[in-house]
């Protein structure tokens, strides 16, 4: 940052449905996603395995799961967030661009998937945790510690091979999903929609 510049505030929205068709808004965020869990899971996917493809952010976009982050109009981060079919909500393939780790983004975009569910009337959030079987992986212990501050419990270890078929072949190690659910009802001396007197 030079002399004189100030921090920008980071703005997080929900792309709209038509922004699924826009080209080079999809191959930018692929881009950070791969990016991101290429170092993130370094030595779990063999050679050549990417997170996510283009066509299928287009379509979650086109879903309405696709949050973005910006600083001055720049994407800086993005998250899903869904509404499962068991009644959670989930969120899943958090990004932050490496150079605006630290900053809080994304806290902020984990706040926002939360905030998401509870305006949908949903109680639990739930987050997947893709972890080695028999080994721990540093960015993964980093992540399970800072999920767990957050207020995130294991609640499961599910088997890959399971839940995700197809994904299985690819991994250049054995691995489990650790699955998180952490309680979005508001205290109970607080009431959903609750504004304190000021």
């Amino acid at each position: 940052m030079s002399h004189g510049e100030t921090v920008s505030p980071t703005e997080i929205e929900l792309l709209p449905v038509p922004a699924g068709t826009d080209a080079t808004l999809v191959a930018e965020l692929t881009d950070l996603v791969n990016r991101v869990y290429a170092a993130a899971e370094e030595g779990l996917w063999q050679d050549g395995a990417a997170r996510t493809t283009e066509e299928g952010m287009s379509e979650l976009i086109r879903a309405g799961e696709i949050a973005v982050a910006r600083v001055n109009g720049r994407i800086v981060g993005s998250v899903r967030v869904q509404r499962l079919k068991t009644g959670e909500g989930e969120f899943g393939q958090l990004a932050t661009e490496p150079e605006h780790r630290g900053a809080g983004i994304g806290r902020r975009l984990v706040e926002f998937a939360e905030q998401w569910s509870r305006d949908r009337g949903l109680t639990t959030m739930q987050l997947e945790l893709l972890v080695p079987r028999g080994w721990k992986h540093p960015s993964k212990e980093f992540l399970n510690d800072w999920y767990t501050r957050i207020g995130y419990q294991i609640v499961r270890i599910g088997a890959i091979e399971e839940s995700y078929p197809d994904l299985a072949p690819l991994l250049a190690t054995s691995c489990d999903f650790r699955i998180y659910h952490k309680d979005l009802s508001p205290p109970p001396d607080q009431p959903s929609g609750f504004v304190a007197a000021t």
